[in-house]
């Protein structure tokens, strides 16, 4: 666990005191990222399955009738001050890609940038044995990787996994009538900032560190039972930032219910007091163009869902019964799962209703 009331004037090695901003929400907004992408051609070859062109989390390459490659990176600065919570956290996110897409983790190498004149080395070792330790959870082994001397630690991992190629999840694959299930609650970027600010509780951040180690296994599984097409997973565009790219790849409208979509606790008043992350504003200013606010939607509730999240849950649609018995399912798994919404003919924007 994060030590939120740690003094950094008394601990030189905290770790969350090396970071800019807190964890996904690193990441360059998602307005920069469009306008960077698009002066890139993106690659076609006939075994490319999925690329770029629809945002998707991870690339997909064909290699026969049956098995395609899933492939992907994902690695950022601190969230917490434990190195091998870090460690745990990262992996866990990174691998959340492979089961967005259905596919099923193989292995991984480790991508690491490290202070090596300030923090000690017995420190990353323990951030590689948190890799390592979900690697282990989740069946996939860890195997080398790269390191450069970096003022600003940050870890993640490259995956590479396997999907078979009719049962691969995307972005564009939601349909008119889908209900949208949740699998993991919001808030993990306003209570990573809260415990940089220092005003996160004990509770908050058990339950935003227990969030982020959770791995995303069940909740593929149960999107794959449901008969999901169209998945992604929350992370540093929020809830809002990746449902808006889901919605129009997929050439469908998104409702999202304010009431019905778990959060962690404590973060509405945390986001009520300005303890936001920038990657959180720039995210609300990103969906504001295809975003329709319901009477009785306050400005609050927009932030919540439109938070930066790090390794957030899975957001896929499926028919409303069988949303429904995926729910149940993850809930009697212990995953915070809801029915947050659902999909409607449409061309890419959300309505959030109260």
């Amino acid at each position: 666990m994060a030590d939120a009331t740690a003094d950094p004037a008394t601990d030189p090695h905290r770790l969350t005191t090396f970071s800019h901003g807190a964890g996904c929400g690193c990441k360059i907004g998602p307005g920069r990222l469009a306008e960077i992408l698009a002066t890139v051609t993106p690659a076609a070859h006939p075994d490319l399955l999925v690329g770029t062109e629809t945002g998707d989390d991870a690339a997909v390459w064909r290699l026969d009738a049956d098995r395609a490659l899933v492939a992907t990176t994902d690695f950022f600065t601190p969230v917490v001050d434990d190195p091998r919570t870090w460690g745990r956290i990262a992996a866990t996110n990174a691998v959340s890609d492979v089961y967005a897409m259905g596919g099923r983790p193989l292995f991984a190498l480790n991508v690491v940038a490290w202070p090596a004149e300030v923090l000690p080395a017995e420190m990353l070792g323990e951030v590689l044995a948190g890799g390592a330790d979900v690697g282990r959870e989740c069946g996939f082994a860890v195997v080398g990787g790269h390191s450069i001397d970096d003022p600003e630690p940050k870890y993640g991992l490259a995956v590479v996994g396997e999907v078979h190629p009719d049962r691969i999840l995307t972005n564009a694959g939601l349909r008119p009538g889908d209900a949208l299930v949740l699998t993991k609650p919001l808030g993990v970027g306003i209570a990573t900032t809260a415990v940089k600010a220092g005003t996160a509780s004990e509770a908050l951040v058990d339950a935003a560190v227990a969030a982020m180690c959770t791995p995303n296994a069940d909740a593929a599984a149960s999107a794959l039972a449901a008969g999901a097409m169209g998945c992604t997973d929350v992370t540093g565009f929020g809830l809002l930032g990746h449902l808006r790219k889901m919605a129009a790849a997929s050439g469908v409208d998104a409702v999202v219910e304010v009431a019905s979509v778990p959060l962690l606790p404590e973060v509405r008043a945390q986001a009520d007091a300005g303890v936001v992350p920038g990657g959180t504003r720039r995210n609300r200013e990103w969906v504001d163009e295809v975003l329709d606010a319901a009477a009785g939607v306050g400005e609050t509730d927009v932030v919540l869902l439109a938070d930066a999240q790090t390794s957030g849950g899975l957001l896929f649609g499926a028919a409303p019964h069988e949303a429904a018995a995926a729910v149940d399912r993850l809930r009697g798994q212990g995953h915070a799962a809801a029915v947050i919404g659902r999909a409607v003919p449409g061309r890419g924007r959300i309505t959030v209703l109260p």
